[in-house]
């Protein structure tokens, strides 16, 4: 009878009094002081009050309701698809909106509606993942600064991609650290290229030698991942590295001098096509023609190969005899044969080589200066 008095009074009253009621309402609702014969009615005047031509009412209905756990969701839902400000509400506190609602007042909402989703007190790895589908730059940045939204790798690679070239979205991905190691790659890469179309940077050393030096450091930083990352990523670092073209004969001469072994042979694998057993016996044990069809299998050109049969046979002799190996004698052992070893590659071996001696003299001049002070 209350309730049925309540809906005749509406009819007249004016739009401070119907909203200060529509609140009183919800706030009894929520507070269970409806009995259970009463709650049904009460619904059911709630429901009536969606259509309030005021949005002050329902401003003030979802006041009431938004932080309710056993608010009706058909009308909570509804609410959440007003007009702004009474949607917010509803969007960014209510807990009875679920997994589904979420996704779709994402889908169909606007840059705001996604940017209250992301920041709401726990965000599924579903819900989250909309948002690294479609969000933007400031929603995304919300989502990733969220310590309640749970994102997994693959949200986080399609974040990397789509957004990466966003200075803020890139900070806050590099700073995590569940990102995997291919995404994280794809985002230094990305940095490269920012700092590459720099017009100072371009004057100061030249486009050449900008593009030369960030392809150096780019595949200076892939090898680190790779030799970082942790047995689970590293297939799928390989499968990044070749399918963005990575895996040159100089980057995979420098990974089997630097000792990435298991990248080096996971390459291989990948490349070749040939089983993970069959890879490992022949870089282990196999004689230097069958090396070097492993190496032609993986696409490597003959001369190319010749080198890098000629790398692992040296560094497998010298693991044999206990001996620590050397550049320099890599370097020396390919300049005896310049007639089937690539240009390029003992070119490449040479760098190497001067990039570590660079490297001990700095170490040297460090302890020196040490020593002195």
């Amino acid at each position: 009878m209350i309730i049925q008095a309540f809906l005749r009074w509406v009819e007249t009253a004016r739009t401070g009094d119907r909203a200060r009621a529509a609140n009183a309402l919800g706030r009894a609702y929520a507070k269970a002081e409806i009995n259970g014969l009463d709650r049904h009615a009460a619904e059911m005047a709630m429901t009536f009050l969606l259509d309030d031509p005021s949005p002050k009412v329902r401003l003030a209905l979802v006041e009431a309701l938004a932080d309710c756990p056993a608010a009706p969701r058909a009308i909570v839902r509804a609410l959440a698809e007003d007009q702004p400000e009474i949607a917010f509400a509803a969007i960014a506190r209510s807990p009875v909106l679920t997994d589904a609602d979420l996704v779709d007042l994402a889908a169909r909402g606007t840059a705001e509606t996604r940017a209250l989703i992301a920041a709401r007190g726990t965000v599924s790895c579903s819900v989250a993942a909309a948002i690294a589908e479609i969000g933007d730059e400031e929603e995304v940045t919300i989502l990733l600064e969220n310590g309640g939204a749970v994102l997994l790798q693959g949200s986080l690679r399609r974040i990397a991609h789509r957004l990466g070239h966003e200075a803020a979205v890139r900070d806050r991905l590099l700073a995590r650290a569940d990102l995997p190691s291919d995404a994280r790659h794809s985002l230094a890469e990305k940095i490269g290229a920012a700092i590459s179309a720099s017009g100072l940077v371009q004057a100061v050393i030249g486009s050449a030698r900008m593009e030369r030096v960030t392809r150096e450091a780019c595949d200076a930083t892939a090898l680190a991942m790779t030799v970082a990352a942790s047995p689970n990523e590293m297939p799928r670092m390989v499968a990044y590295l070749r399918e963005s073209g990575r895996l040159t004969p100089a980057f995979l001469m420098n990974a089997l001098c630097s000792g990435a072994t298991e990248f080096f042979t996971l390459a291989m694998v990948d490349l070749s096509g040939l089983s993970e057993k069959r890879v490992r016996s022949l870089l282990s044990g196999g004689r230097a023609h069958s090396t070097r069809a492993l190496f032609e299998s993986a696409g490597l050109a003959p001369d190319v190969s010749e080198a890098f049969a000629e790398a692992v046979l040296y560094w497998r002799a010298q693991a044999g005899e206990g001996a620590p190996a050397s550049l320099a004698a890599l370097l020396e052992r390919l300049r005896r044969k310049p007639a089937s070893t690539s240009a390029s590659v003992t070119e490449l071996v040479e760098r190497l080589c001067f990039a570590e001696q660079r490297q001990v003299a700095r170490n040297y001049a460090f302890i020196a200066s040490r020593q002195a002070a």
